[in-house]
């Protein structure tokens, strides 16, 4: 089964990406990193949070694999750029892993599930490369959740949503983790949330930024007008709605992730 990515790997995307660390994307999953331990960062990145993992876990195995050559040159880099010299990365399929079975204690992925056409089926691969006793962890956005003042997010979402299910994802997947994890036979999971916001003038610039960049020229952006769910003049007026609220002293951003790690027999 192939898939893409529904933003791509524009500088405005890797740039939230690189921002993501143990600390701000994994924390629900921090008991289960242990010294020692290997683990399997599906769908990493440009691996900053997959550097992080291996941190934790040091002197354990950390292994990330995605399916774009291109975004691990930057995981490659921002490993090299951490020493962190026990970080294998590859191109790999999270439908069918060129991995033995049994092969982690943990399996974690970060935000991939919600652009996945069948993340059921992922989950289940996931589960064939973790041990007996280990864990499978996912953490995605809600994007039903997303709120702003000022309401940045009301038009946003209008074309974001639609075009991202077109394109075979679920912007919501974050209430549907427990869900997924149950049909793909992961009995044991306990299911959490926890949630960004951004309100400094920093993260305002940043994330809205970010945003204003991506409704304008990634990937969904160029789709949702091929796609006749936009048009460049209205994804236009949807970044400066961004940039302004990224300048507004009152300006505020939440979004819930949902959180599922579940024990594998």
């Amino acid at each position: 089964m192939t898939h893409s990515y529904t933003h791509g790997y524009t500088d405005a995307v890797l740039r939230v990406h690189g921002w993501r660390t143990v600390a701000n994307s994994a924390g629900y999953l921090r008991s289960h990193l242990r010294p020692g331990v290997d683990l399997l960062d599906v769908g990493c990145g440009p691996g900053s949070l997959t550097v992080d993992l291996a941190r934790e876990i040091a002197p354990g195995r950390v292994v990330g694999v995605d399916s774009s050559a291109e975004v691990l040159e930057s995981a490659r880099a921002a490993a090299a750029e951490a020493a962190a010299v026990d970080v294998e990365l590859r191109v790999d399929d999270v439908y069918h892993l060129d991995l033995p079975d049994d092969a982690f204690d943990v399996v974690h992925a970060h935000q991939l599930l919600q652009h996945l056409a069948d993340p059921v089926a992922a989950l289940r691969e996931m589960r064939r490369v973790c041990r007996p006793g280990g864990v499978v962890a996912a953490r995605d956005g809600d994007f039903g959740t997303a709120t702003a003042h000022p309401d940045v997010a009301t038009e946003w979402l209008a074309v974001y949503v639609p075009t991202a299910r077109a394109l075979g994802g679920e912007p919501y997947a974050g209430r549907h983790l427990l869900r997924w994890a149950h049909e793909a036979g992961l009995d044991e999971v306990t299911s959490t949330a926890s949630a960004w916001c951004f309100a400094s003038p920093d993260d305002r610039a940043w994330w809205g930024g970010s945003w204003a960049e991506r409704v304008e020229s990634s990937t969904y952006a160029l789709e949702a007008v091929r796609l006749g769910l936009s048009t460049s003049e209205r994804n236009a007026a949807i970044g400066r709605a961004w940039r302004a609220w990224t300048a507004d002293p009152d300006g505020w951003f939440a979004i819930t992730h949902g959180e599922i790690v579940a024990r594998v027999d």
